[in-house]
């Protein structure tokens, strides 16, 4: 009886492995490991593989990195002649217009391109003289056409620029002291505070006076630049005399033994007696605390004011002894006639030129560098 209960049993378990089934628990409850179980792949049929077949495997590329093209900052040329389109269009524009193709220069011409050099502002002296120089010219025969008329007034207009033109040298004394002197509103302030940074660089140890003590937060204004520069601001409250900060500045100069002192004044009116009288007191001043300073009185002026430039040259330079222009603002508004206006009018050498609002963008002024970006914008 046990001999076939375990026959039984043997076969009992042998049908539940075949078919699936768990195996009963032996009576004594000892625990029987349970197989694990694998979980089969899903048969695919002929049919499926047709409907989904299988994904052809792509090999990834790797695409190199892009290449991010940077604009090269356009040289300090190309951003002239971009300033003097306006001076191009007015100026040589006209004047290419005038001269197309024609064969012979005849005093028609020269009497039309005497009205196109004062409306470019040119200024009416200036231009009288280059069209007297052009008829002199044409009487000799020189001016056989168009083109050499062109080439002729380009080289007149060189040869003025070159005659006053001389570069400020801060060098030949120490401290160098820089009178600094304008309207309000032509860039005054920005001026000075880009001379600074440029001396600094170069090495030189530079010190700002701020004696516009009128204008509210003119002093503020100088000391933001004087900071961006890394050079120290003498100044004192708003409404101090400014020929006592000239002082303090001149006294803090020779202390500190600084290389360059520049001096930023008052820009009211040109036309009031009193700032006029004032200029004359900080140069008295400057001269006594600096036997023979200031060595540059450098009047700064908006190139788009036009005419009114001319004006401010000619009252400033008689009462406070200019002796070299700082032009301003040629950036595309201005019709740059006005540079040799100023420069041949009034004897004086263009010592810096602006184009823009960076402190790379004052340059010296070159009147070959001038002339060819005019002629070529």
């Amino acid at each position: 009886m046990m001999e076939q209960q375990e026959k039984k049993g043997f076969f009992r378990g042998l049908f539940n492995k075949i078919s699936g089934k768990p195996e009963e628990v032996p009576p004594e409850n000892q625990p029987v490991e349970e197989e694990q179980q694998v979980e089969q792949p899903q048969e695919v049929r002929p049919e499926q593989e047709e409907l989904h077949p299988p994904l052809p495997v792509v090999p990834v590329v790797e695409e190199p990195p892009a290449v991010v093209e940077t604009q090269a900052k356009p040289s300090f040329f190309e951003r002239l002649k971009q300033g003097l389109q306006k001076t191009k269009d007015g100026l040589v524009g006209r004047i290419d217009t005038l001269v197309l193709g024609k064969k012979e220069i005849d005093a028609d011409t020269l009497e039309e391109l005497e009205e196109i050099l004062i409306t470019s502002d040119m200024g009416v002296k200036t231009t009288l003289e280059l069209v007297r120089t052009l008829e002199q010219r044409l009487k000799r025969n020189d001016l056989k056409d168009g083109a050499a008329l062109r080439a002729a007034l380009k080289e007149e207009i060189l040869q003025r620029l070159e005659l006053h033109h001389a570069q400020l040298n801060p060098s030949t004394r120490h401290p160098f002291v820089i009178l600094v002197i304008g309207v309000n509103g032509v860039g005054k302030t920005t001026t000075i505070g880009k001379l600074a940074s440029r001396f600094t660089s170069e090495g030189k140890k530079v010190l700002l006076a701020a004696a516009d003590t009128f204008r509210a937060a003119a002093a503020e204004q100088l000391v933001a630049w004087g900071e961006r520069a890394g050079v120290d601001v003498i100044r004192h409250k708003e409404g101090a005399d400014p020929s006592a900060v000239v002082f303090d500045a001149c006294k803090a100069a020779l202390a500190r033994n600084v290389d360059i002192l520049i001096v930023d004044t008052a820009g009211r009116l040109h036309t009031k007696v009193n700032l006029m009288e004032e200029m004359k007191k900080i140069r008295r001043v400057i001269d006594r605390e600096i036997p023979g300073a200031p060595h540059e009185t450098l009047l700064v002026v908006d190139a788009a004011t036009g005419q009114n430039a001319i004006s401010q040259a000619r009252l400033f330079k008689e009462a406070a002894g200019v002796s070299g222009i700082a032009l301003t603002k040629l950036d595309g508004t201005a019709k740059g006639g006005i540079v040799v206006a100023v420069s041949h009018e009034f004897a004086l050498p263009v010592r810096y030129i602006g184009v823009g609002e960076s402190i790379e963008d004052l340059r010296d002024f070159d009147p070959r560098e001038f002339t060819d970006a005019l002629f070529l914008a």
